[in-house]
């Protein structure tokens, strides 16, 4: 785990054979793409093909490559791979990737720990209590939310799993420095802010996707952690991990957030996508010790 850095840490093929790999990934524009994230950059002719694995209101939404697809699904045999989302259990349940169903998930940025599909009790109420905790109520902030958005750029508004509130916009027509004012804001009240796409976050300082990769860590005695994503809120989870990756596209990209660990890729889109499971899945392979791929 972070600590022990990987190039002064090389155990044997065999050891690295036995000992648990976690692999933690976010999901939207990091495995997984709408029609308007792919970002393909290639002729027509030449785009690789793709595999739709989410509908909403009976429309195909979500996809990944098909290469992406039938590494994820090796990716998935060999490592303990958690899906590390900030989306809630029923938007996480419209998904079905490929390979073997994952035994947890984390869904709600690390509010709900998902076991062989279950939202675990236990997990929920020590997150409830860290939130009580150190945080202003969700009723202040969503209501500050409210007042303060424009109907003129603001499309929904919702609650999600009762732990964060956020909001759909006209992204252009968004003034440049509502968000800014808002993070400051709610930073004074032990909130988070993040801008991805359509949506704004507001959500809870302890409410990390790294708290629950650790407690899966700690359930299944994984010795290595390997992470994905693109967004501020996945910058606490690629800090715990071991090595991450993050496409060159997103939040973390746009401001240029960087870690000795993690590597920026160049790729854009749904390609990034494949670069980043092809990374995770040679990470995994007996020889991984060697050191870093040609992806980073």
């Amino acid at each position: 785990m972070r600590g022990r850095p990987l190039a002064h840490h090389h155990p044997s093929p065999e050891a690295l054979r036995a000992a648990p790999l976690l692999v933690a990934s976010d999901l939207d524009r990091t495995l997984i793409y709408s029609a308007a994230a792919l970002d393909l950059a290639v002729p027509d002719a030449e785009a690789p093909r793709l595999l739709c694995v989410e509908t909403y209101e009976r429309k195909p939404l979500s996809y990944l490559t098909e290469t992406a697809a039938g590494l994820l699904a090796e990716l998935a045999g060999r490592t303990t791979f958690v899906p590390t989302t900030t989306r809630t259990r029923a938007q996480y349940g419209r998904i079905h990737l490929p390979g073997p169903a994952p035994e947890f998930a984390i869904c709600a940025n690390g509010g709900q720990l998902l076991v062989r599909g279950e939202p675990d009790p236990d997990w929920r109420r020590t997150v409830d209590e860290r939130i009580a905790a150190r945080c202003a109520p969700l009723a202040e902030i969503r209501a500050h939310l409210v007042r303060t958005a424009d109907p003129a750029w603001l499309r929904k508004e919702r609650v999600a799993e009762d732990l964060f509130a956020y909001l759909v916009v006209e992204r252009p027509l968004l003034p440049d420095t509502w968000v800014k004012d808002l993070a400051g804001w709610a930073a004074e009240r032990g909130w988070t802010v993040s801008l991805q796409g359509r949506k704004i976050y507001a959500v809870p300082r302890p409410l990390t996707k790294s708290a629950a990769v650790a407690e899966v860590a700690r359930r299944t005695g994984a010795t290595e952690i390997l992470a994905a994503g693109d967004s501020l809120l996945d910058a606490d989870l690629l800090q715990a991990a071991d090595r991450g990756w993050r496409p060159g596209h997103g939040e973390l990209a746009a401001t240029g957030w960087s870690a000795p660990h993690v590597t920026a890729l160049d790729a854009r889109g749904v390609a990034a996508g494949e670069h980043i499971v092809r990374a995770f899945l040679r990470a995994a392979s007996p020889d991984r010790a060697v050191g870093h791929d040609g992806l980073g």
